[in-house]
């Protein structure tokens, strides 16, 4: 399966099979657990080119207006697709990815400058390393193609076919982080009926794929080993609420919905078998940045001795950040703090694309869009290659070369 040497994982798996105390929500997280015919998330793809006879553009499903509305955002070149990244119209690590490789084949293709145009994609959100290493990966195809002596259209194709083979290979990877999940789900929790708590949203709306976490969880659903799928709203953004409500709704998944502060009465009742999170950037020594939210989780999930897992592809690895306080953690406007905003639809007394204010005005907001996991805390790494347990420096090291060999 990947794992890296050693005995056990960091804590011994027996830490994870104690007796589980029933609590008042026992009878509520067995209630809807049911296995249905699962279902796309949506019928919409989060990203796919389209080439009209005006000229090829990037179509986005608008994640700002889910789960109230399935809407496209069409995007005809690179500062489109910034202020969609920067909105997030267009998120998730991997997604990101393939959103910025595309991006430069788009300002290719429309005869845009290309060197400017994948400087700011790059720079649109600095924490989620996945969109710099797309950005870098189709001006490279297109570079190369000019230094053949191809001509500029010739090297837009190029840098399509870069975009096109990283949307691809983004899909496979997913399927192959999610096999490599169960699998580890099921070692460390045999018999199935896991409760699975998760954070932020890591679907099929931020992949290729199926996404990463989700998909560990999807998988398990089918298999018909997860009894519940814990759901955190993930404030201020509410990705939870809005984005993993609307897909697990949509697969026939047994969920439910908490707020990000109640996670530690679910911990204290027992009913919380394994947090399964995503990642944006995971440093050289291990540590993951993710949306914030997540380290509080794994705190909890130490102190309780449950499994805390980061699913993420190997292109989320960074290793020019050495550890995680080289992470650049990004700041969001405080009215995501101060206000409550709803999809971004109409709603009476609202003004369109305001919020509803929560807190006086001038009120000042400390708002990291992410907070950054030590190594310590993370039971386990699972990728496309394999899963990295206990996590080190040098067991990521080993898991990342022996993925660039495959590749090669």
């Amino acid at each position: 399966m990947g794992r890296a040497q050693g005995d056990r994982p960091p804590y011994g798996l027996d830490t994870f099979n104690c007796p589980t105390y029933r609590g008042q929500t026992g009878w509520m997280a067995d209630q809807y657990a049911q296995s249905r015919e699962d279902n796309r998330p949506t019928e919409i793809p989060a990203i796919r080119w389209d080439e009209p006879p005006e000229g090829p553009v990037l179509v986005l499903l608008d994640q700002t207006r889910l789960p109230a509305e399935e809407v496209e955002l069409v995007c005809t070149d690179a500062p489109a697709l910034v202020a969609a990244i920067r909105s997030l119209a267009v998120r998730g690590a991997p997604l990101l990815g393939i959103a910025g490789a595309y991006g430069v084949a788009l300002a290719a293709a429309r005869g845009f400058d290309v060197d400017e145009a994948a400087v700011a994609l790059a720079q649109a959100r600095p924490t989620a390393v996945n969109l710099a290493v797309g950005v870098r990966r189709a001006r490279e195809a297109y570079r190369a193609e000019l230094a053949r002596g191809g001509d500029r259209d010739r090297a837009a194709i190029a840098a399509l076919v870069a975009a096109r083979a990283l949307h691809r290979e983004d899909a496979e990877a997913s399927a192959r982080m999610a096999v490599h999940g169960l699998a580890l789900l099921d070692e460390l929790l045999p018999g199935g009926g896991h409760r699975v708590l998760t954070h932020c949203n890591t679907g099929s709306l931020v992949s290729g794929g199926e996404g990463t976490a989700f998909a560990v969880a999807l998988a398990a659903h089918r298999a018909g080993r997860l009894r519940r799928l814990w759901v955190d709203e993930t404030r201020p953004l509410l990705q939870g609420a809005r984005l993993t409500a609307y897909e697990a709704a949509r697969s026939g998944m047994a969920y439910t919905l908490l707020t990000d502060n109640a996670a530690g009465s679910l911990f204290a009742a027992g009913e919380v078998d394994a947090v399964l999170i995503g990642a944006d950037r995971i440093a050289a020594d291990g540590s993951v940045a993710n949306k914030v939210g997540s380290y509080p989780l794994a705190v909890l999930a130490r102190y309780h001795h449950v499994p805390f897992i980061v699913v993420a592809p190997v292109t989320t690895v960074d290793p020019d950040t050495p550890d995680g306080a080289s992470i650049e953690v990004e700041q969001r406007a405080g009215h995501e703090v101060t206000e409550i905003a709803a999809p971004q639809v109409p709603v009476a007394g609202v003004e369109a694309g305001g919020g509803i204010p929560v807190a006086p005005l001038g009120t000042q907001a400390y708002n990291p869009a992410f907070d950054v996991t030590p190594p310590e805390l993370v039971t386990a790494i699972v990728t496309e290659a394999g899963v990295v347990s206990p996590v080190t420096a040098e067991a990521l090291a080993e898991l990342c070369d022996r993925s660039r060999q495959v590749t090669i």
